[in-house]
């Protein structure tokens, strides 16, 4: 079949066998179905009290819900994280302070004519028919009735105009002289902005692009026709967009980003061969499935992506496997006929992916797809590349587009859907129309001070207050007498320097380090292991590792001693970065730092001008080695000024992204705020972060009930203010600044809350980062529940000041200090450490 390779089941083992064996499912040549054979999807309950059913109109696929829920993710129907049920910003929720500035958007504008609706209608046949080809073949021969602008699936069809009748009777006759009667009968009128319509304009823009002769890769549209060669690193880039429809408070929108899909140009093939000549022979099976399973491939000859499960030795280019016609034919003879392409290796094995199992369908046995390594691309990079600066540099030069490069972009792409006659055809059929890029009104924050032991500086940029806070104490900083310094012997050159670097720059901070005990090393993980559980004891305050080489299994091992086994805050450091010596003070400036905040000493801080509150960060991230386990990261306040932290991490032995232990982490948090003020916290806001539309109802029902129901069991009658905001750092959404030298990034402090936000949502987008090269990426945050009832502007301003409490880098960061912090602890565990972190160590940020 066009566009699809052949398909297997995979045996028991999870392997997939021989052609003479194996039980094979092969999609049948260029004249069969694929919508029927790949893409059929019954009409069928989802659990949710509405019906979940495929439209397709042409090659496009349209997945709705014909009545109720929309898969789970209406928000309306969720009720407590709506504007309705907080009446302090039921009216308005949009700021007043701040300076006003100018911005674009990579929102464009879709007009629909007033009073525009969507009719959806059941369509049975009787007698009933199986294939959809003629289902869609019957209806849509009564064209002059159904008009031009449809979609049908085989049971539901969407229609831009309204028949006559609620029931119409309709007569249609097959080939063989068989008579079918068609009833369709009208089930829903759907306006603009419902989620229905939301899905179904998405899902239209597949055809748009299709038009356009881009590819859908994963989730956006690529052009494989004008790729971007960069030979010096063998790799390709296809350009592209990522877009959306989303109704916004002013108006239904296209959102329309820049993406770009990286090729490299080697096959698996020439991957194994490559191989072959590195390994000893013995060994190529197991270097080979450790090297290439797990990567993502794509065959060009369908522009699809799959991800390589597997590796079947055994089946071979000349294998046969059967048609649906019964027949067989071999792979060579198959990609021959199909794509006209000839394999030139008729020894290469076979890779295999496993195909998910879509939601309603009965699947017994797993599903795979046999692809040929000659055929397939690496996508992505390789952990070598992303460690390669100059490859790194020479890809952000084509990837990281500045704002007038990205807007030349866009207007690109809106110019050719405007002069393609098919796709500015499709979208008139059902009553579009691409309008103008949306401008709107932003605001610039006021600065922030940054407050020093003894000063208070107003840095000349948000974006790095390093040199503004050069001569300034730190708030707090514990003096260092006992500590270790382990490093393996050919790195004795480099100890003397740093120890005089970090004496120098600690004397500056107010840090007062003492000489360490120096312990060398032989240069092996081994060897630090050994020394840590020979020297260290419960009296040492820090220990400090320079490692030899970049080895993951010696940092893993290091941290894991002391986290679990014998809970001492550590900074790991590698040779090379200490290596240039006209960095080195720089270097030793910001280790110092850390190493105050590992032993519990406090930085800088801001204003913070509500009393009596405690900040929360979540996090939720996978364990790298056991899938079926996420870890948590919570991280609170416990001080008035924000500066001081209580962390704590708990494994779940669930793969979900929703926490379940909130109630023991807000316990912890509590009893720590209490013995550190001798009182509770009357007020409390949570940044939940890693959370996307889809899960806003799980944080809604599932996490935040947790968190009350702890409240409702203290002993005492407990009730502080709260309020929750979602944080997604990656948006589709960007803004330019319009100014007089063209477009640029906003300012560092801009908030929007208005025109490109939900009108159902508390929602705004903060730029608290500063982009040296490319586009600003703006964080996102939906506040879910409240009862805080801060203005809009407080909360905002809070928001902001918050971004500044990062004490691994003297700037503003995109999400709030507590969600990166939680973010950085869940990291460590869920890379190296793999337990609960003691909890001897929760009241320092050990994991800096």
């Amino acid at each position: 079949m066009a566009g699809r390779p052949p398909k297997r089941k995979l045996s028991d083992s999870g392997h997939g066998s021989s052609a003479g064996s194996s039980e094979l499912n092969f999609p049948g040549d260029e004249n069969d179905n694929p919508k029927v054979l790949y893409e059929k999807r019954n009409v069928s309950s989802n659990g949710s009290g509405g019906t979940i059913c495929t439209v397709s109109a042409g090659d496009g696929r349209y997945v709705v819900a014909e009545r109720g829920r929309r898969l789970g993710r209406n928000i309306l129907d969720m009720g407590i994280n709506t504007r309705q049920t907080m009446v302090h910003v039921k009216d308005s929720k949009t700021g007043t302070s701040g300076c006003p500035v100018m911005l674009m958007t990579n929102l464009f504008g879709l007009g629909l004519p007033s009073h525009w609706l969507l009719y959806q209608y059941h369509v049975d046949f009787n007698p009933a028919i199986a294939s959809m080809r003629l289902k869609a073949a019957l209806l849509y021969s009564h064209g002059e009735i159904l008009g031009g602008a449809r979609a049908f699936d085989g049971a539901i069809l969407f229609l831009s105009q309204k028949l006559k009748d609620k029931v119409t009777e309709l007569t249609s006759t097959t080939r063989n002289g068989e008579v079918v009667k068609i009833t369709v009968t009208m089930t829903s009128t759907l306006p603009a902005g419902s989620p229905v319509c939301i899905q179904f304009f998405n899902v239209l823009f597949k055809r748009i692009f299709k038009c356009l002769n881009m590819y859908q890769v994963g989730r956006n549209y690529y052009s494989p026709s004008d790729p971007v060669e960069i030979p010096q690193h063998k790799l390709m880039l296809w350009p592209g967009f990522s877009v959306s429809v989303m109704n916004l408070e002013s108006q239904l929108t296209l959102n329309a980003d820049v993406s770009h899909k990286v090729l490299r140009n080697e096959t698996i093939l020439c991957s194994m061969n490559e191989l072959y000549t590195r390994v000893p022979e013995a060994r190529f099976i197991d270097a080979c499935e450790k090297e290439i399973l797990g990567l993502v491939v794509l065959t060009r000859y369908n522009n699809k992506t799959y991800r390589v499960d597997d590796i079947n030795w055994t089946t071979k280019p000349t294998d046969k496997f059967p048609r649906k016609d019964g027949s067989e034919i071999s792979y060579v003879e198959y990609y021959k006929q199909q794509y006209n392409i000839e394999l030139t290796d008729l020894c290469q094995p076979m890779l295999v992916s496993t195909l998910k199992v879509k939601k309603n369908e009965a699947c017994d046995t797993p599903r795979a797809v046999h692809l040929l390594p000659e055929l397939c691309y690496i996508t992505g990079l390789s952990s070598r590349a992303l460690t390669d600066f100059r490859l790194m540099k020479d890809l952000s030069m084509e990837t990281q587009l500045n704002p007038e490069r990205r807007q030349q972009r866009l207007q690109r792409l809106a110019e050719n859907i405007e002069e393609s006659r098919t796709a500015s055809a499709e979208l008139a059929k059902w009553g579009l129309r691409l309008e103008k890029q949306l401008s709107l009104t932003g605001r610039v924050i006021p600065p922030e001070k940054i407050c020093m032991r003894d000063t208070i500086c107003q840095p000349m940029s948000a974006a790095d207050w390093s040199r503004d806070t050069r001569d300034a104490k730190m708030i707090s900083a514990q003096s260092l007498s006992n500590w270790l310094l382990l490093f393996s012997y050919r790195n004795e050159e480099v100890v003397e320097k740093l120890l005089y670097s970090l004496k120098k720059v600690g004397d500056g901070m107010g840090f007062n380090m003492e000489y360490p005990k120096i312990i060398q090393v032989e240069d092996s993980s081994v060897s630090f292991l050994r020394a840590l559980q020979q020297h260290v004891d419960r009296d040492v305050q820090l220990v400090f590792c320079i490692l030899p080489f970049n080895s993951k299994d010696s940092y893993d091992s290091i941290k894991k001693y002391l986290s679990l086994e014998l809970p001492v805050p550590s900074q790991c450091v590698q040779s090379r970065t200490l290596s240039k010596q006209h960095m080195l003070m720089s270097v030793a400036n910001k280790i110092a730092m850390q190493i105050i905040c590992k032993i519990g000493g406090e930085l800088w801080a801001v204003e913070i001008p509500l009393k009596s509150l405690m900040v929360i960060g979540i996090d939720v991230n996978k364990d790298s080695l056991n899938k079926s386990q996420s870890v948590v990261g919570f991280v609170a306040s416990t001080n008035a000024r924000l500066t001081k932290w209580y962390s704590q991490c708990i494994i779940q032995k669930t793969s979900t992204d929703f926490a379940d232990c909130l109630k023991v982490c807000m316990r912890g948090a509590i009893e720590k705020w209490q013995k550190c003020n001798n009182d509770l916290p009357s007020r409390i806001i949570i940044y939940r972060d890693g959370v996307g539309d889809g899960q806003l109802k799980m944080v809604v029902d599932y996490e935040i009930p947790q968190i009350l129901a702890y409240f409702k069991e203290t002993r005492t009658a407990y009730s502080p203010k709260m309020t929750v905001a979602v944080v997604r750092k990656r948006c589709t959404i960007r803004f330019f600044s319009e100014t007089n030298r063209g477009l640029q990034n906003p300012p560092v402090g801009t908030v929007i809350d208005n025109q490109a936000t939900r009108p159902e949502w508390y929602d705004f987008f903060l730029i608290s980062q500063n982009a040296r090269q490319g586009s600003v990426n703006p964080t996102y945050y939906n506040v879910v529940f409240d009862t805080n009832c801060l203005k809009p502007d407080h909360l905002q301003r809070l928001t902001y000041k918050l971004c500044h409490l990062y004490y691994n880098w003297p700037g503003v960061i995109r999400v709030p200090a507590p969600c990166q912090y939680a973010h950085k602890l869940t990291f460590l565990v869920g890379q190296s450490i793999h337990r609960e972190p003691s909890v001897e160590l929760a009241n320092t940020l050990f994991y800096l």
